[in-house]
């Protein structure tokens, strides 16, 4: 009422002077209208109604004079002045030359002067209103009572003198105390004020927001970062008393209210959130609160933390972009990999379809079927006569034989060409299986489906199946009988196409006659479908081992180093992962892909 808001967000220490001063002005203002309103009751005392009018006009101007100041200095040293002018001539009017001091028996009354001066106005300069003090009480008004010699002898009354030492004393040990608790609170606050300097260089440091807000949610202080904030979301100045949420939709406000009555009651408080700037940005904050308690446990207020994550969320945005790109090249890899496959299973099979018709063609020039078209001609031309020449001729005689021959070399090439017929015809569906397997997955890229793992391991060892057999590659099955699993069909067949390329490339290196591929699948320990590739190649060496899912990394002469990786992405998008093991070179490697299991029916 009596204070202005400015004045109410004064530092701690200025407002409570203020409010001391306010105080002590209300009470000696209800004092002066009483000797108003009481004055003509005494008739005695005439002189109370003017001085009660003159101090009450005093008290009100000084009551004017505080409003809107922001330093309490001057109208502190105005009270201090009134009030030792005040109770100074009070002193004078209440007595009379050669009477009693009234005011022997308030010692308390006049400690006051000196307690309010060195709180409102300092040390020194309290003691010069108390060393005023003293000097009206100590030694003016016993004057005065003696009617300075006039009256009777100014030492032939001693009472006078002995309570002017006594109110003397009382003044001077009050301002002693006074002083001493004066310059031990100075020297805590100096000390508060210090590690206040300390605290707020250390919040001004940081570009994190840091705010601390009272129980109802209002800025109490606040750093220079958030100042900056502030300003971007309100476009003014913060200024203490101030809510955050003051231009939110009222479900926000209501929201806010909520988590701060929650962090209050000791529940700290973090998330996310983004606020719409001035300029159609929006800022993206990491915001935590957290309770400050009194020393009961209770929530008095909130301190709020926050950081800009502006540019990690522009630099998730840039990793998500490039994830994909990467996702992408990684797809189209596996895609050009299983390709290669494909086309190096189709030229094997179109190798052994030219051999097939090589071998045809061949066949087919060296036919004795121009040496059959002879013997029938040598027939016809002897057709009325031929049972005569058949026995008397040579010619005849040896034509039996010659057409037995004939037939013998005939059913050899007819057997022959049916053999080379069916291996063409089996190379043939080899190249159309590869080439259908291809376009099925294909059209499985991105899908989670019920499959077979076994069948699809199958299908990857089919894509590979004549340069394992040409290659002399053994293969060893362990497959445990598993229900179908849910799963990308395309992802997981790109990794076994790359794996078992890798496979075959470390044991052609590895110049071994006995060339093992093992595949083993399995349930692990910890409820997850496991699938091992090893193969006893080249190994792998130990150095290797940590950089083996590196992009870009490769032991190959002729490898881009990406197809492991592009396999670890695929694994860890299906919510799994790929590792490998090796014994070191010269003892094989063996690769595994650790996948849930998750099932038709557990799904369902």
């Amino acid at each position: 009422m009596f204070l202005t808001r400015e004045q109410r967000h004064l530092p701690p220490e200025e407002l409570g002077r203020f409010r001391v001063l306010v105080g002590t002005t209300l009470i000696l203002l209800l004092v002066s209208m009483v000797n108003v309103v009481a004055g003509p009751l005494f008739s005695s005392a005439k002189w109370l109604v003017p001085f009660g009018l003159v101090m009450s006009a005093g008290w009100v101007s000084l009551l004017v004079l505080m409003r809107g100041r922001l330093s309490p200095r001057l109208p502190s040293l105005l009270a201090c002045s009134l009030f030792t002018a005040s109770f100074s001539v009070l002193t004078f009017l209440v007595t009379t030359p050669g009477e009693t001091s009234p005011h022997e028996s308030a010692p308390a009354a006049i400690a006051l002067l000196p307690a309010l001066a060195v709180y409102l106005v300092g040390v020194r300069t309290g003691l010069l209103f108390t060393v005023i003090f003293c000097v009206n009480v100590g030694l003016l008004h016993p004057l005065y009572l003696s009617g300075f010699g006039t009256h009777h002898p100014l030492f032939s009354e001693l009472h006078p003198w002995v309570n002017g030492l006594i109110d003397i004393t009382v003044l001077l040990l009050t301002w002693t105390l006074s002083a001493l608790f004066s310059s031990a609170r100075d020297a805590a606050n100096a000390a508060v004020r210090d590690s206040e300097r300390k605290l707020a260089s250390l919040l001004e440091s940081t570009d994190d927001i840091v705010c601390s807000l009272d129980a109802r949610g209002r800025i109490v202080t606040i750093n220079s970062a958030a100042r900056r904030r502030f300003r971007d979301v309100y476009g003014r100045e913060p200024r203490p008393g101030d809510s955050l949420a003051e231009r939110a939709s009222p479900e926000i406000r209501e929201n806010w209210h909520k988590t701060l009555a929650q962090v209050r009651q000791g529940q700290p408080f973090r998330r996310e959130v983004a606020y719409p700037l001035a300029n159609n940005e929006t800022l993206h904050m990491d915001m935590s609160l957290n309770p400050i308690l009194d020393e009961h446990g209770q929530g008095v207020g909130v301190t709020l933390f926050g950081r800009d994550i502006r540019e990690r969320k522009r630099a998730e945005a840039r990793l998500d972009e490039l994830h994909r790109g990467l996702m992408e090249a990684s797809r189209r890899a596996g895609m050009a990999e299983m390709a290669t496959g494909v086309l190096h299973n189709v030229g094997n099979a179109l190798n052994s379809v030219n051999v097939s018709a090589s071998l045809v063609s061949e066949q087919l020039r060296g036919s004795r079927l121009r040496m059959l078209s002879r013997a029938v001609d040598l027939m016809k031309e002897h057709v009325n006569d031929l049972p005569a020449f058949l026995s008397g001729d040579a010619r005849g005689r040896q034509l039996p034989e010659y057409l037995d021959s004939i037939t013998q070399h005939l059913s050899q090439e007819h057997a022959t060409m049916h053999e080379e017929m069916q291996r063409l015809i089996r190379n043939m569906e080899h190249i159309k299986a590869v080439v259908t397997l291809q376009q099925e997955h294909a059209r499985s890229r991105g899908q989670v489906e019920p499959i077979s793992v076994v069948e699809l391991i199958d299908d990857a060892l089919r894509l590979h199946a004549t340069s394992f057999e040409r290659l002399g590659i053994h293969i060893q099955r362990e497959y445990d009988e598993l229900p179908q699993v849910l799963l990308d069909r395309h992802k997981l067949l790109q990794i076994l196409v790359n794996l078992l390329t890798n496979a075959r490339h470390a044991l052609l290196e590895s110049g071994r006659e006995a060339k093992r591929l093992s595949l083993r699948v399995r349930k692990g320990d910890d409820e997850r479908l496991r699938i091992e590739v090893s193969d006893n190649g080249v190994g792998i060496a130990p150095e290797h081992m940590q950089r083996m899912f590196e992009h870009g990394f490769t032991t190959k002469k002729d490898g881009h180093g990406f197809g492991l990786h592009a396999s670890a992405l695929a694994a860890q998008e299906m919510e799994g992962r790929l590792s490998c093991d090796s014994a070191g070179p010269g003892q094989g490697a063996t690769f595994i892909i650790e996948l849930p299991l998750r099932s038709r029916e557990i799904t369902g």
